[in-house]
């Protein structure tokens, strides 16, 4: 008898992790959600749900205690919890840069050292929710951009120590997908000044594809890489799913 996979998605209330939780328990994966907000309603009955500030280095041991206690094992990290701060870089405080490095880049090092037993045991697979913002951004978001970008270089670092032991670890590039925080970042005012419709309109136009990606996009690509059958040679790799918005220069 098969043992049940299990996978672990930070950010388990929004869109991308809301997405993300409803496809692997679709393929039959238990889940543990995590996230500092409430759920609501539809979280599968056979996972568990934390409600968790991963930021907190004491809330991120307590997360993997209830974790141990849950399963032996993990299949799967899933790091995608995030927060976005648009501002211009000369007024963005030493506390605000802080927040958002401990939000998007340091718990993501302290999930991987604190999963780690979980997932050396099968040999699990790791995918970090970086950005395109990692290889091309705009203005107003540099503290973004750089936890991004530093989630890169480390996804590299981890690939190559973990594998001996048989963990994979990948990273995933969204361009503009329709979540609560693409729509909050829109007010920074680089897509127009209009009604929220008119500015993903004007942002769906920027794309070669010429619309704006949805969760379930981007879940499907999370779960090619979470899965050892599909994406087994694979590690310290970045996936861009962007509808094609980086393939074209700025000049065109």
């Amino acid at each position: 008898m098969s043992k049940d996979l299990v996978v672990l998605i930070t950010g388990a209330a929004g869109g991308i992790g809301r997405a993300t939780i409803n496809l692997f328990t679709e393929k039959g994966w238990r889940v543990i959600g995590v996230d500092r907000n409430e759920f609501g309603d539809g979280f599968p009955s056979t996972g568990l749900f934390i409600r968790s500030d991963i930021s907190r280095p004491e809330d991120m041991q307590a997360i993997f205690d209830k974790a141990h206690a849950f399963t032996d094992s993990l299949d799967g990290l899933i790091n995608n919890a995030a927060m976005q701060i648009a501002k211009p870089l000369i007024e963005t405080t030493v506390e605000e840069w802080d927040t958002v490095m401990s939000s998007n880049l340091r718990s993501v090092f302290l999930a991987v050292k604190l999963a780690y037993p979980l997932l050396k045991k099968d040999g699990g697979a790791v995918v970090n929710i970086s950005s395109v913002h990692a290889i091309q951004t705009s203005t107003n978001i540099a503290v973004y951009a750089a936890s991004k970008g530093g989630l890169l270089a480390l996804t590299r670092a981890m690939a190559i120590e973990f594998a001996p032991d048989n963990i994979r670890v990948n990273a995933i590039l969204p361009g503009a997908v329709d979540t609560p925080m693409l729509r909050a970042g829109l007010d920074r005012g680089h897509v127009g000044q209009g009604n929220m419709q008119e500015r993903l309109d004007n942002l769906a136009r920027k794309t070669v594809s010429g619309k704006i990606g949805t969760p379930e996009e981007i879940a499907h690509a999370i779960y090619f890489l979470a899965d050892n059958e599909q994406s087994s040679f694979m590690t310290g790799q970045s996936l861009v799913v962007d509808g094609g918005a980086t393939a074209r220069l700025s000049t065109e």
